[in-house]
């Protein structure tokens, strides 16, 4: 609209203040206006959002199931160990190397890879003392290890290394035991998981079931049998044990377990 007079200038005085006013108060409106549309459709969308994902969640399953495999233990390990005491440091030191390199050389003229392998283990050396806190002497201790799948073997080459006694014998699963037994654990678990989906799916009156997330995960038991600890809890007596006794390896459970959620249709 013209606001304008017929020189071109601006009305002056009361009537421009209100033809002032009067579009001000317009523009304030405009812009509530816009700004009601504005979050309506803010909440549109959220409401909309949030019944999609609620819609979503309907209709979830969440379950687990597990498969079992029992398997002999293939794997010995025997842990030996050397004791020296002395007053000097560098005496047991010494004389707990010379046994120690003795045992490895005589223990890796029959060592063959995975069937028995050697290595050491600890070493240590520690002082001992008085009750006024004064050194008074030395204790050291070395370790060797003999590993494998051939028990008759190990057990006999642990026997027979001079001036070491036995200290452990543990039986436990080779890496390659480990992983195939796994993976038939695994494979049981898998098809015992599908089997209860679809059997609780058609429970609640669904004829189908779709995978949404899914965990694998395991627990193994491998009882290690201590031998060399037994029940009268001597070490000493262990010295000749493995050339005398049998050894005997026992069973271990590999358990797999699979657990997630589905979406019931």
């Amino acid at each position: 609209m013209a606001c304008q007079t017929k020189n071109g200038n601006w009305p002056k005085g009361a009537m421009f203040e209100k033809m002032k006013g009067s579009m001000s108060n317009l523009a304030v409106k405009t812009v509530a206006a816009t700004a009601l549309l504005v979050c309506a459709g803010a909440v549109f969308a959220q409401n909309a959002n949030g019944s999609s994902a609620n819609t979503a969640m309907q209709n979830v399953l969440q379950l687990s199931a597990s498969g079992e495999v029992e398997v002999q233990q293939d794997l010995l390990v025997i842990r030996l160990a050397a004791s020296k005491d002395g007053a000097d440091a560098a005496s047991v030191q010494s004389q707990l190397k010379q046994v120690l390199d003795a045992a490895l050389t005589q223990a890796k003229t029959k060592a063959q890879p995975q069937q028995m392998d050697v290595r050491t283990g600890d070493f240590s050396l520690n002082p001992r003392y008085n009750t006024s806190g004064k050194i008074t002497g030395w204790q050291g201790r070395a370790e060797l290890i003999l590993e494998g799948k051939d028990f008759s073997r190990i057990s006999t080459m642990a026997g027979s290394l001079p001036n070491m006694t036995i200290s452990s014998i543990n039986f436990d699963l080779s890496r390659a035991e480990r992983v195939r037994v796994e993976g038939d654990a695994q494979a049981k678990a898998i098809e015992a998981f599908k089997a209860r989906a679809q059997e609780v799916t058609k429970s609640f009156g669904f004829n189908n079931y779709s995978l949404r997330e899914v965990a694998v995960s395991d627990r193994n038991a491998f009882p290690m049998m201590d031998r060399a600890r037994g029940a009268n809890g001597g070490v000493a007596m262990m010295a000749k044990m493995a050339s005398d006794v049998p050894v005997e390896a026992g069973k271990a459970n590999v358990q797999i377990t699979v657990s997630g959620t589905v979406q019931m249709r």
